[in-house]
């Protein structure tokens, strides 16, 4: 009896075994000669180039200093660090060879030329939801830029997590493929929102909370995560800011990186700002449609001139504190060019659950080059010490809104500090 037990047990092991890797299994697609840039039509490629800039492909696919979408930059994940790939069309180190079946594959399934599992730090599972035009306009953009010779750099992944045939499993347990499909009880405009948020612009793949395998939790979809230690704040109701994003300050915000009612896009979504500008204005209406709908920002509209009241008259919680550490860092160091201090009641890093994306501001900056038009802010790593940062953070936080202060400020900005210094 036992005998039979434990062969049992061996049988099923093999046939699991063969299973997954049948499983894994993808076959190779064969390569391609280059194709010439000049057999596709300028005005696909043209369409390509807006959707690589809307889809924020550079930013992913361009090491710090290195040369465009030429890959190599590294994507710190809890699990490791996974390092981009190279998608010009350089024959051996990059997709030169890559037929637009194989593109295709890569782009939808996670699936690389030579039958390789992707791993998902790569969104297909955003961009399975790509239409065949849009597919095709991007490969044609790919395919007629410069090839750049860079050899792919090897992942920082522990075993087994390195093994890429276990990505199967992932994929088992969470990727399901599949075009975008319209809800036809929406309008075309909130349709567009939805494709261009859902599938190129993989909005979710910043803003949803990812489970400990990092796979999106779908049930908690655009909840609000931290990418890089910056916050990626909840794009639905749960969005602390004070006033509602209605469609305007989406618009707004996403077309020109600004919002009377929020305040300006810094740091990566600064980059997000500069890229989406490469799409018109219709698209962009689109996405602030969908997004005002998100958030339900209709129902609330009651409650936004009250909450700017609100901000207007948040002088008076400073009163009284003007000789305190903070006040007297803020004067010195940044009333002269934030003279209005009121607005900061409804700037939206003041009122989020973390202060980490103003610790982000206040260390780095906001440079011109990151995209958003008109705001720039200096850095202060040099000239403030941690100390200073945290009092500056408890006064406005304190003075500007009527939340509580926050916990561990002191140890969030050493980190912050020491996670840039280590990336340097």
């Amino acid at each position: 009896m036992a005998k039979r037990f434990v062969i049992g047990v061996a049988v099923l092991g093999i046939l699991v075994i063969f299973g997954f890797a049948a499983l894994a299994w993808q076959p190779v697609i064969a390569p391609v000669a280059p194709p010439a840039p000049g057999s596709f039509m300028r005005a696909l490629v043209e369409e390509g180039a807006a959707l690589a800039s809307g889809g924020n492909c550079a930013d992913c696919h361009t090491a710090r200093g290195g040369q465009k979408f030429a890959g190599g930059y590294a994507m710190a994940t809890p699990l490791g660090v996974i390092y981009s790939s190279n998608i010009t069309p350089d024959q051996e180190t990059g997709i030169g060879t890559w037929s637009e079946a194989a593109f295709a594959r890569a782009m939808r399934e996670g699936v690389a030329r030579d039958g390789s599992l992707l791993f998902p730090a790569f969104p297909y599972d955003h961009f399975t939801e790509l239409s065949d035009n849009d597919v095709k306009a991007l490969y044609a953009y790919f395919m007629t830029r410069a090839p750049v010779r860079a050899p792919a750099r090897e992942n920082a992944l522990p075993f087994p997590l390195n093994v890429r045939y276990l990505q199967a499993g992932w994929r088992l347990l969470f990727f399901r493929p599949g075009r975008f499909e319209p809800d036809s009880s929406r309008s075309a405009e909130w349709n567009r929102g939805a494709y261009l948020a859902q599938s190129l612009s993989h909005c979710g793949a910043c803003h949803t909370p990812r489970n400990r395998l990092g796979a999106e939790k779908p049930d908690r979809a655009y909840a609000g995560a931290v990418v890089d230690n910056w916050i990626a704040p909840p794009l639905t109701a749960a969005n602390p800011a004070p006033v509602p994003w209605t469609e305007d300050e989406l618009f707004s915000y996403l077309r020109k990186g600004d919002s009377s009612l929020h305040g300006s896009a810094a740091g990566p979504m600064a980059r997000i700002v500069r890229d989406l500008s490469a799409l018109p204005d219709r698209d962009i209406q689109a996405l602030a449609t969908y997004f005002a709908d998100v958030d339900h920002a209709g129902d609330r509209l009651a409650s936004r001139d009250p909450a700017v009241a609100r901000a207007m008259s948040s002088a008076r919680l400073g009163a009284g504190q003007e000789f305190e550490p903070g006040a007297h860092i803020y004067s010195v160091a940044c009333a002269y060019c934030h003279y209005n201090s009121r607005h900061l009641a409804l700037n939206s890093t003041l009122n989020l659950p973390d202060p980490n994306n103003l610790i982000e501001v206040v260390l780095h900056g906001i440079r011109a080059a990151e995209g958003t038009r008109d705001v720039v802010m200096p850095g202060f790593a040099q000239a403030l010490g941690d100390a200073d940062i945290a009092h500056v953070a408890d006064y406005l936080r304190r003075t500007r809104t009527t939340l509580p202060p926050w916990s561990d400020l002191d140890a969030k900005i050493v980190a912050i500090r020491g996670s840039a210094n280590a990336s340097q």
